[in-house]
């Protein structure tokens, strides 16, 4: 039988979309103050590679990420999705745009061996959490890169957010390297 361990080390990956900057740029402000200080965040990325999302949020999407400075808990993820589902609500009521959604929100996180993703869909690969709420590995840190997986997202095999992964992986080793000494 195997001991139990607590989870390695983990950051938050929150992953938001819009076709517009000031709801970007508002989501900084909620993130950073319902979820903790932002340690990195992405340029806005061009989001082209699937039209599933044009009826309901137009067309232009761009895509940003950001990286929390605390180490994290994942048991909070399906939490964190429920909190995201919030802030999209709120941002639509607060700022009228003729898209049916304004913006969406994606909380995940990742540790040196895995990026997870939270999801309110049902799919065969993902893990049931809580609340309506799955958990799905998207990217696995293999052979000293980030890795899809059979069902990853075409946009999470970019190359580009694929060392944005990078560089966020770097500031977990150097957090975990300083709590050791």
């Amino acid at each position: 039988m195997g001991g139990v361990k607590d989870h390695p080390p983990c950051l938050a990956l929150v992953a938001a979309f819009s076709r517009h900057d000031f709801a970007l740029d508002w989501l900084i402000d909620q993130v950073g103050n319902q979820l903790g200080p932002i340690a990195i965040q992405s340029q806005r990325f061009e989001f082209s590679e699937s039209a599933y999302y044009q009826p309901t949020m137009g067309e232009g999407l761009k895509k940003q990420f950001f990286v929390l400075e605390r180490f994290y808990d994942p048991s909070k993820l399906a939490a964190d999705k429920l909190l995201a589902n919030q802030l999209e609500i709120d941002f639509a009521s607060s700022h009228p745009t003729q898209e049916v959604r304004p913006l969406n929100v994606d909380p995940g996180y990742f540790s040196l061996t895995k990026l997870v993703l939270a999801s309110t869909k049902n799919r065969e690969h993902r893990v049931y959490l809580r609340e309506g709420v799955y958990g799905e590995v998207t990217l696995a840190y293999r052979d000293q890169k980030w890795q899809a997986m059979q069902w990853t997202y075409p946009d999470y095999q970019r190359e580009d957010f694929r060392l944005f992964f990078e560089s966020a992986r770097q500031h977990l080793l150097r957090q975990m390297r300083s709590m050791e000494k």
